[in-house]
């Protein structure tokens, strides 16, 4: 049975997230249920990671096996033809038998947009944050963002009342940028893993300093306090975008 490691891009607006729920459609409910009509059978499929309700994807990666002889173009157009307009196979590769999406990632890349105007384009409203006023400062919110690059614990920075366990990771590189002539602040961030919601909450705490809330030492503060009651609040969904997920 040949196993394929698609890459997939999502508008996740209308999705309760990633994995399968009974309170409504998920990514994983819908990409399981075209690649079962495709097989003939109850398929599984598990991805580098999930995604919550409301966040998007250009690059997720998630791992499945077809029982049928097939290859990894003809897949692609099969599962797309099968599946809603907001969900995309980009690509499928087939991959050795062992290969697990999720504990053979090696980094994770996430994307943040921020609208930063008055006035919010009709086609930015689902795809970014928008904060009206004042104008942030990006040079401070840049200079407080290398700060968190590094192995740290990122207790601070993960979602309150989730699970206990390990929190620390690598963040390989965090940027905070402009777009030259727009209204549109990008926050690009790689590393070894996430915490859930920990994007989020950095991004929220690196708004309190673009704010003028708090100068940008205040993050390697809270960073080092490990205490999230001291961070900034959690960022909507909406502007969140899983870009890509590395493998050796």
């Amino acid at each position: 049975m040949p196993t394929f490691k698609l890459t997939i891009a999502y508008d996740g607006s209308t999705y309760v997230g990633w994995q399968r729920q009974a309170s409504g459609p998920s990514i994983q409910s819908v990409l399981e249920g075209a690649c079962g009509e495709l097989a003939g059978r109850e398929v599984s499929v598990t991805a580098a990671g999930r995604t919550d309700a409301g966040v998007h994807a250009l690059g997720q990666v998630a791992g499945v096996s077809i029982d049928r002889a097939i290859d990894g173009r003809t897949l692609t157009r099969a599962l797309n033809w099968r599946l809603p307009a907001t969900i995309r196979v980009l690509g499928a590769v087939e991959v050795p038998d062992g290969f697990h999406a999720r504990f053979d990632a090696r980094f994770k890349v996430y994307r943040y947009r921020i609208w930063n105007a008055e006035v919010c384009s009709p086609f930015e409203r689902a795809y970014a944050w928008h904060i009206p006023s004042p104008n942030l400062d990006v040079e401070t919110m840049a200079e407080a963002a290398r700060l968190l690059e590094g192995l740290h614990d990122f207790a601070a920075f993960r979602g309150a009342g989730t699970a206990t366990g390990g929190t620390e990771r690598t963040v390989f590189s965090s940027r905070v940028a402009r777009e030259p002539g727009s209204k549109l602040i990008t926050y690009d961030v790689s590393g070894d893993g996430f915490l859930r919601y920990m994007v989020r909450n950095l991004v929220g705490s690196l708004v309190e300093v673009g704010r003028g809330r708090h100068a940008a030492d205040w993050v390697r503060d809270v960073l080092v306090s490990g205490d999230r009651g001291r961070a900034g609040p959690t960022a909507p969904a909406d502007g969140l975008f899983l870009m890509a997920v590395g493998y050796e």
